[in-house]
């Protein structure tokens, strides 16, 4: 199928697409990578009236470390990070992710911003913001704001980015060398939707104990989602194969996946077990941490 009609807006400047969005307001829409939005618009799922393309901006692709976190900017693609060797080095969590998105022709258009404002249930990368704690700025009238990603993941497609506004940026703090991270994901073939998945990102005291649990499961819900009870659970124990099965177990008690061709909702549920542990577990390995 095709779109429906739309304007189309080119930007060479975080202004003039702020100038475009303010304009135009919940009738203008940021065109990124595409690999989610255009899809949508050809299946008539969205119907912007106007696209503010924002690839032109060259200023807004950077991959860096500034002031304790990693900042991804909002034409950063996908493929940046997963081979970045400095990235590989030292964020064990988003290489995991970076490398099973989609597929590798997507990861080289996709945008990691784009698809945390996607917000689609089944994102791999709202997951992955969850567990490591991270950040969206977001330009609006008042200048910038800073929006948790807790807080950021209103709905199913829907953000805190409000009419008008823009996001120019993920922050996610770096890690420090106490601290691993693995993500956990089962497709029915390379590119597909995650049937299920699951972000860890473990830290560690000096004394073996861990100091902080990230863990978030997607696809298996409304948006991806916290396992808060499995965090609190998991912080200030010396970590054990006892203690991770039972964390693990905290994960289906929040899902409510449907069911849909990639499986019923009574295996999904049983899958963010499954894979919350395996995420332990590894982080963990990754540690040289985990005991019997």
């Amino acid at each position: 199928m095709f779109p429906a009609s739309f304007e189309y807006v080119r930007a060479h400047s975080p202004d003039e697409a702020f100038d475009a969005l303010q304009k135009h307001g919940y009738d203008g829409r940021v065109l990124a990578g595409g690999q989610s939005l255009i899809p949508a618009m050809r299946y008539r799922l969205a119907r912007p009236a106007v696209l503010v393309d924002i690839n032109p901006i060259s200023e807004l692709s950077y991959l860096k470390e500034e002031d304790g976190f990693l900042r991804i900017g909002a034409t950063t693609r996908d493929a940046a990070l997963e081979f970045a060797p400095w990235v590989r080095e030292r964020y064990s969590l988003i290489t995991s992710v970076s490398a099973v998105v989609a597929d590798p022709i997507v990861r080289h258009m996709g945008t990691v911003v784009g698809s945390v404002c996607h917000n689609d249930p089944a994102g791999d990368w709202t997951a992955t913001a969850l567990a490591a704690r991270g950040v969206v700025v977001i330009r609006g009238k008042e200048g910038l704001r800073e929006v948790p990603i807790d807080e950021f993941l209103v709905d199913s497609y829907t953000t805190a980015v409000e009419e008008g506004e823009m996001a120019l940026e993920l922050k996610i703090p770096i890690p420090d060398a106490r601290t691993q991270g693995s993500y956990q994901k089962i497709e029915r073939k390379v590119g597909d939707y995650a049937t299920c998945a699951a972000a860890v990102q473990l830290s560690l005291n000096e004394d073996g104990t861990i100091r902080q649990a990230g863990i978030a499961i997607t696809a298996a819900g409304p948006i991806a989602m916290r396992v808060a009870a499995a965090e609190a659970m998991l912080i200030g124990q010396r970590p054990t194969l006892e203690l991770l099965r039972a964390a693990s177990e905290e994960a289906p008690k929040i899902a409510t996946p449907n069911a849909d061709q990639r499986g019923s909702a009574e295996y999904k549920k049983d899958m963010t077990r499954v894979l919350v542990g395996r995420g332990l577990k590894q982080a963990l390995e990754r540690l040289g941490a985990v005991s019997a």
